[in-house]
């Protein structure tokens, strides 16, 4: 976890030095703002992880003689075959041409997506995947 955390903590400072760059040079203070904010959050994601990282066991990834066998083979699961994810970014989308457009697109986007959301859930439930 301690190479995330560095990665992290590199993140914010050069956030930070952008923003004041930005500052100095645009004088604009909702992108000076914004980035502010990105190099805070990058900075809290470095602090909580480095934080975690003291405490817990080091990982294989964190030693220099580890073995790459010494790792976690099952890193979780994966549905490869699942169209669910893509109705789900298309209900997402049609939320935002509401947003944009006209509100009854907003309403039929909601639709979609609680829709693709219930059928990812249940997707191995039901059907030739069902457990």
């Amino acid at each position: 976890m301690k190479v995330e955390g560095r990665l992290f903590g590199a993140g914010a400072i050069i956030f930070a030095l952008m923003a004041l760059v930005y500052w100095i040079t645009a004088h604009d203070p909702i992108g000076t703002t914004a980035l502010a904010m990105c190099a805070g959050l990058a900075a809290l994601v470095a602090f909580y992880v480095l934080y975690t990282a003291k405490r817990v066991w080091p990982r294989p990834e964190d030693r220099g003689d580890a073995n790459i066998d010494e790792a976690d083979p099952e890193y979780g699961f994966f549905s490869p075959h699942s169209w669910w994810p893509l109705y789900i970014g298309v209900g997402t989308m049609v939320i935002a041409f509401g947003l944009v457009f006209a509100v009854w697109l907003t309403a039929l986007g909601v639709f979609i997506l609680v829709l693709a959301l219930v059928g990812w859930l249940f997707e191995y439930y039901r059907g030739n995947f069902a457990q």
